[in-house]
């Protein structure tokens, strides 16, 4: 199997000095046909499995379809909305992200379990980035279709999607994306988001 095409990589135009991982990362909606060989996206996960949690319930889970698995990959698909599934599903993986939202130790609400899924995907996002991979995450989705589809039980919440893979060339997307695809990265000033308290 070829290696993958090497892509120009983004690098973000930051204020501040930051590790290279985070300045060149970013969310394309192009991804190239390239593979994601099954080892290397274990080791992604394995990355979010260190991630730091609630009182270490680590109250993830993923549900990855390859899309050389075409049965699992067209099931998965069908839980983003159609905005979504018209671009991500030409991504090489789909990974929905759940988490469980009660404390496995005492079977109390977890109200941090949405936080932690978030630390556990970024962590995934930067292993990702270091291998010339990219992450786009995915806020549209169909809960209720997902636990249709995967029978989930109710204390378990199907809450965002993601796809992974190589970046690919922005005219594969339609013309109304193509401009968003190669638009600058932006950001709110620090100060807008932070209240820094110095001496």
């Amino acid at each position: 199997m070829p290696a993958p095409q090497e892509k120009l990589k983004i690098t973000n135009d930051t204020n501040y000095p930051i590790h290279n991982l985070l300045q060149q990362r970013w969310s394309p909606r192009a991804f190239s046909n390239d593979s994601v060989k099954p080892e290397l996206l274990k080791q992604l996960f394995e990355a979010a499995r260190w991630a730091p949690s609630s009182y270490n319930e680590q109250p993830w889970h993923f549900i990855a379809a390859r899309k050389e698995d075409e049965e699992a990959f067209e099931k998965l698909s069908q839980v983003m909305n159609d905005f979504n599934r018209n671009w991500a599903s030409k991504a090489p993986v789909l990974v929905l992200g759940l988490t469980q939202n009660t404390f496995a130790m005492n079977g109390n609400p977890n109200p941090h379990a949405g936080h932690d899924l978030g630390q556990a995907i970024a962590h995934l996002t930067f292993e990702a980035t270091r291998h010339d991979l990219y992450v786009h995450q995915m806020a549209g989705i169909h809960p209720d279709k997902a636990r249709e589809l995967y029978d989930i039980p109710e204390d378990v919440e199907p809450m965002t999607m993601f796809a992974i893979g190589y970046s690919g060339e922005p005219e594969q997307l339609d013309d109304d994306l193509q401009e968003q695809e190669q638009a600058p990265n932006k950001r709110k000033p620090l100060a807008e988001t932070v209240t820094l308290y110095t001496s």
